[in-house]
């Protein structure tokens, strides 16, 4: 008899195209799942960034007259709902990781079950989604940026290397925070809490410069202002991100993501036994 072959294992450039697909998949599902049922569907994504902000430009440059009060060219009413829509949509992308991520693996139960099932790739749903809302988020305020102020910056284009860092810091929250939700139920209460909480302990109804100096620090502290500021930049007022600064919270995030890895490797052998 012939000798039986070796099984052959995929290459790994093969396994990570395998589950991107499949993650890919997951993230349209879990899209798609959200408005199913609804009579607009999928519309109600590009509907609810548009009515929030045309709320927000009403109350803010009609009712409140708010201005940024930095004495630049943004210092008007109208840019004031732009300038806050664009930190809204910068803190939704973590907030829904924080909120979501927690209770995704009990979600999915039955896939850790699974033998062959790359479970890893869970934690990441919420942020793929997270980051399908964000970019219909970041067209309608493109779009009500041409409308409301005439023009578009060329540096929008440095939003992906902007935004980067902070996707990659989520992914590792993800991870972290799938992993505690199956054994620790409470995470999911912490972490919206922490998510309410980071939306103003981040300047985005107001600038960091409006702040006390001694307070600047827990401004700083908070991962998402750094981002907030460089995505302000680069999209409504045309300057070049910190770069100095992102290579800094890119080290930190890459860090932050293999513990999170490491935490969820550790933890998934018992998953199966508490679902």
């Amino acid at each position: 008899m012939p000798a039986s072959l070796p099984a052959r294992h995929p290459a790994p450039h093969e396994t990570i195209r395998h589950r991107a697909r499949l993650l890919t998949q997951l993230v349209r599902r879990d899209t798609a799942q959200r408005y199913r049922g609804s009579l607009l569907g999928m519309c109600w994504s590009f509907l609810t960034p548009l009515l929030m902000l045309a709320v927000y430009t009403f109350v803010f440059s009609v009712v409140f007259r708010a201005r940024w009060n930095t004495g630049g060219p943004q210092d008007d009413p109208v840019s004031f709902a732009l300038i806050l829509f664009c930190g809204l949509i910068v803190h939704s992308l973590l907030a829904e990781c924080l909120t979501r991520a927690p209770g995704i693996i009990i979600m999915h139960g039955n896939y850790v079950k699974k033998v062959v099932f790359p479970i890893e790739i869970l934690p990441l749903l919420p942020l793929g989604s997270a980051l399908f809302h964000f970019t219909v988020s970041f067209l309608v305020l493109l779009a009500a940026q041409l409308a409301l102020i005439g023009q578009i910056h060329a540096t929008v284009l440095l939003l992906p290397l902007v935004l980067t860092p902070l996707v990659i810091l989520a992914a590792g929250i993800c991870w972290a925070l799938a992993a505690l939700g199956v054994y620790l139920r409470d995470i999911g209460q912490l972490s919206g809490l922490l998510a309410t909480v980071l939306l103003f302990l981040s300047p985005v109804f107001y600038p960091a410069e409006a702040l006390p100096e001694h307070f600047r620090p827990l401004l700083y502290a908070n991962p998402l202002t750094l981002i907030i500021e460089n995505a302000r930049a680069v999209i409504l007022w045309g300057k070049p991100p910190a770069w100095s600064g992102l290579v800094a919270y890119a080290v930190f995030a890459v860090s932050c993501a293999f513990a999170g890895y490491f935490c969820f490797a550790k933890t998934r052998r018992g998953f199966a036994d508490v679902l």
